[in-house]
């Protein structure tokens, strides 16, 4: 027999277990909350802006091409900035104690599609270390790239601050808490029809006609006992009437 799951079915396991859902979810959203507040550690970040500009000629004229030049220049100098050769000489300055691929990690440079501004961002625990670290890798590039690549066209644009009262960008206390509510609420609706898929107890008509495979013809329904002043109610009656029982 074609077993089939009703939408009326399923909206009753969900009331059934609804209990579980909650408790489920509750709790993974109070543990992300909990976790992301007091566990993590903040991570702020800071950035500074890079301009490549028009090379240096003695043309008075303004010249597309070089523009053009100093666009396709833009993935090299992204290259650059994150190589050990500045990012050794940004450790020294700054007498961090880290390697060169711990400092890596925490510098991203992007640049702006047909734009000639490269920003170079910054994480950090420390809020301060992150803007001079930012600032410290804008300023040795823009000094080392003269003997890199025997240009000087690069300039800072604007340099990294830190803003009073300011707030990290990691972690995201309420995005993961919306994370965790999707994952609890998922995990418990999950939870409930496994726990309802597992329970084989006959607890209708329905059951016993999928568990025997055989038609229903009839139903016992539950009699109540209304206890032992029935009984004697009973009694009493049929000693009135002589002995003989009415039906």
């Amino acid at each position: 027999m074609e077993e089939t799951i009703s939408l009326k079915e399923l909206l009753h396991t969900l009331k059934k277990r609804m209990f579980l859902i909650l408790s489920i979810t509750c709790t993974a959203v109070l543990l992300s909350t909990v976790f992301s507040l007091f566990f993590l550690t903040p991570i702020y970040q800071s950035s500074t802006q890079l301009l490549v500009n028009q090379a240096k000629s003695d043309q008075p004229v303004f010249n597309p091409s070089e523009i053009q030049t100093n666009l396709q220049l833009i993935n090299t100098y992204n290259v650059i900035i994150k190589s050990p050769a500045i990012l050794d000489l940004v450790r020294q300055e700054l007498d961090l104690d880290l390697t060169a691929d711990q400092l890596d990690s925490k510098i991203t440079v992007a640049s702006e599609k047909e734009s000639q501004v490269i920003a170079i961002t910054v994480q950090d625990p420390d809020p301060y270390t992150a803007a001079d670290i930012a600032n410290t890798t804008a300023k040795v590039f823009q000094n080392e790239i003269v003997n890199i690549m025997n240009v000087d066209n690069v300039s800072v644009l604007a340099k990294a601050s830190v803003k009073e009262n300011v707030s990290p960008v990691k972690p995201n206390t309420i995005l993961n808490a919306v994370i965790a509510f999707i994952v609890g609420i998922t995990v418990s609706i999950g939870l409930a029809f496994l726990l309802e898929y597992l329970d084989n107890t006959i607890k209708n008509e329905q059951d016993v006609e999928q568990s025997l495979e055989a038609p229903l013809l009839g139903v016992i329904s539950v009699i109540e006992d209304s206890g032992r002043d029935s009984r004697a109610k009973r009694t009493e009656s049929i000693k009135n009437t002589g002995g003989e029982s009415v039906v």
